[in-house]
């Protein structure tokens, strides 16, 4: 009897297997960037043991990590000695202009992954820690990495975010700041505040001052979720935030941030946004997992949801716009 199924048994076979065996790759990958061994390559050709000798680990475990790379195209190997790749100099390589400082957060998940199992098993996160109480270390990296996907996200953003009459922004959340220095670049005139937990604001500050704008951003420490938004903006951002919260905390927010507007101001949340069904965007529900292991009752949510906190809010004009990254845009206007 002949296979009925799309495509057959053997490529659903295959399709499995391939998805079964795609960690190895990616911890691979990881353990390089842990180690900094494409750091310590640099622009140079060297062997197995003098990278070893570096970074102070097993030369043969080294040697097959290293083997790994190269045949997955991350390294390139000649004789018995290896290469970064083009590429991999500029965008591996800590201190170079192209670093993708997202990586070393990369490695902080996978940790929380691990415990997917058991987190579906009892429906707690794998950390009960807050953001504020995980470390220096964690916290760097983390702010790092929604510097650098920041950096790619306001390209696609910007767009779609109506400055016409912005004077003030407020960009909750804001993190490295990498938004509100887009926005008063793009607005000549305008200042932003960025306005995050204590802990983050020496970092935020370190990275206006190096973008150039520290006298159009101001950094304010405040937490969202015990207190109120300050007041007086033509615009209210939160960008990568209302993925972090339970719903009633997401309108309770919503609702502050509208109270932060003047008349005729403006809400915009950047997330994810599912389709009904909850199926789509693919990297949507994928998030929905992260936040599963990582938050206490953060989620990503439909559309309807969003409009529901922005309606109860006394926001009006509820407008979405897609971006090319697959998030999307979501605005209300205070009238009054």
């Amino acid at each position: 009897m002949k296979d009925r199924s799309p495509g057959g048994a053997g490529e659903f076979a295959d399709r499995v297997r391939t998805l079964a065996a795609a960690f190895q790759g990616s911890r691979v990958f990881l353990t390089a960037v842990e180690l900094e061994l494409f750091t310590v390559l640099q622009d140079e050709e060297r062997t197995s043991a003098e990278v070893a000798a570096a970074l102070e680990t097993s030369p043969r475990a080294t040697d097959r990590l290293m083997n790994a790379l190269a045949a997955l195209g991350l390294l390139e190997k000649r004789g018995d000695r290896f290469a970064n790749t083009t590429d991999g100099r500029q965008m591996l390589v800590r201190g170079r202009p192209g670093f993708m400082a997202n990586l070393a957060h990369s490695n902080n998940l996978w940790d929380r992954w691990s415990w997917l199992t058991e987190v579906v098993r009892t429906g707690r996160a794998a950390s009960q820690e807050p953001i504020r109480s995980r470390g220096d270390d964690w916290l760097r990296a983390f702010i790092a990495a929604m510097h650098w996907r920041g950096g790619e996200a306001t390209r696609a953003v910007l767009p779609l975010v109506d400055l016409d009459g912005v004077s003030r922004i407020l960009d909750v959340g804001g993190g490295s700041g990498v938004f509100s220095t887009a926005f008063v670049r793009a607005r000549p005139g305008a200042s932003a505040v960025v306005f995050d937990l204590p802990a983050v604001a020496p970092l935020a500050t370190t990275y206006i001052r190096e973008a150039g704008f520290e006298g159009r951003v101001e950094v304010v420490e405040g937490d969202y979720a015990s207190g109120e938004l300050p007041t007086g903006f033509d615009l209210v951002f939160l960008s990568a935030v209302v993925h972090s919260n339970g719903p009633d905390e997401n309108r309770r927010l919503i609702a502050k941030a509208a109270r932060a507007l003047n008349a005729g101001g403006r809400v915009v949340v950047v997330d994810w946004v599912m389709d009904p069904s909850r199926t789509s965007p693919l990297q949507g529900a994928l998030f929905a997992i992260n936040m599963l292991v990582g938050t206490e009752e953060g989620d990503t949510y439909a559309e309807a949801e969003v409009r529901a906190w922005m309606s109860e809010a006394g926001l009006t004009g509820i407008t979405r716009r897609d971006t090319p990254l697959g998030t999307t845009v979501m605005t209300g206007t205070r009238t009054r």
